[in-house]
């Protein structure tokens, strides 16, 4: 897909400030440190998402609007830990409100550090995506830290472990090397593809 414009539209730190204006939504999650920021500037080829080597960065829902048809939506890393539990608290609930709307036209791609593999933290996060009925993809990141030989075991592991069932994909990424940005944004067009746009 060619990207001819990207902007950061709004930034939802309560359920009042998130957007539900019915066009389709990409929404991306995972755990803290697992790389969503460098993700999303890699699939845009802008840096639009704040990067840090620091877990916890993205607090709020950020709203990116893409090529003026649809959004990139940055949800909080879940199990950072060291964040004070009133924040942990605070991000759950935004999330969730986002993730309990309507998920028609949402598509929400999961994200699991192909090296460290499945947490019981991605484990529990695919189960409640699972519950919700969300549409989902599955996205390993910074595979190109794997070498080749423990790539085929390492994504077996996550699959088995999320147990997405046959029809959910399970890519290989990295922000890096660029690898498998050309196969998520496939994913991206087709589910794209099949979004009834809003009403002006």
């Amino acid at each position: 897909m060619k990207i001819s414009s990207a902007e950061f539209a709004r930034s939802g730190a309560r359920a009042e400030d998130l957007i539900d204006d019915g066009t389709p939504e990409v929404a991306f999650a995972g755990r803290s440190n697992v790389g969503k920021s460098s993700l999303l500037n890699k699939l845009l080829g802008a840096k639009l998402a704040r990067t840090s080597s620091t877990p916890g960065r993205t607090q709020t829902v950020n709203y990116f609007r893409i090529n003026r048809k649809f959004w990139f939506v940055d949800l909080p890393g879940y199990g950072y830990a060291r964040a004070a539990r009133s924040d942990r608290e605070r991000w759950a609930k935004v999330v969730t409100s986002y993730l309990e709307r309507d998920p028609s036209h949402r598509m929400l791609v999961q994200l699991v550090d192909a090296k460290v593999g499945a947490t019981p933290l991605d484990t529990q996060a695919a189960e409640y995506f699972a519950a919700l009925g969300c549409r989902r993809i599955l996205v390993a990141t910074k595979a190109d830290k794997l070498k080749r030989g423990d790539r085929a075991a390492a994504l077996a592991g996550i699959r088995a472990a999320l147990a997405p069932g046959d029809e959910t994909v399970l890519l290989p990424v990295s922000a890096v090397s660029g690898e498998g940005m050309r196969e998520l944004w496939k994913s991206i067009t087709d589910f794209l593809a099949g979004q009834v746009p809003p009403e002006p």
